[in-house]
């Protein structure tokens, strides 16, 4: 009984660490993949393929993500060529150039950010159903 205790405790503790961590991807490094994090992820180098994090991802000012970006929070200086979907806050600096659409809770954009692409924001962004497009099937009806 008291192991059992123990090991709740332990895994807990494991948790805790595991999502307050952050990566770094360093500039002058290029990484070919897909990455998963549970911890934040700072990205100052060069990523091609998608990057998932349960927590926050920075994309500094010289970091390029050449895929789709899925996290809970981000902070973009850098670049991002892809379809980014952020639960809660996506945060464009005004060096940040996103070339795709943005999915996200809250969007705060500086002076200076680029952005082309479509943005759906709110807070229903859990409901949204990518594969289906009602919005414009319902268009056509309409003009129809």
């Amino acid at each position: 009984m008291f192991n059992q205790i123990k090991n709740k405790s332990q895994e807990t503790t494991n948790t805790a660490v595991a999502t307050g961590t952050v990566n770094i991807i360093s500039q002058g490094t290029v990484i070919e993949g897909e990455i998963k994090s549970t911890g934040d992820l700072r990205i100052d180098g060069t990523v091609k393929g998608s990057v998932l994090s349960k927590a926050k991802v920075v994309v500094g000012a010289t970091g390029l993500i050449e895929g789709d970006v899925f996290a809970q929070n981000a902070d973009i200086s850098g670049a991002i060529k892809g379809k980014t979907t952020v639960n809660e806050t996506t945060f464009l600096k005004n060096s940040a150039k996103v070339n795709g659409d943005i999915v996200t809770g809250k969007l705060v954009v500086e002076v200076g950010a680029t952005f082309t692409g479509n943005c759906n924001m709110g807070a229903n962004i859990k409901e949204l159903n990518f594969g289906d497009k009602p919005a414009e099937k319902s268009i056509k009806e309409k003009s129809a």
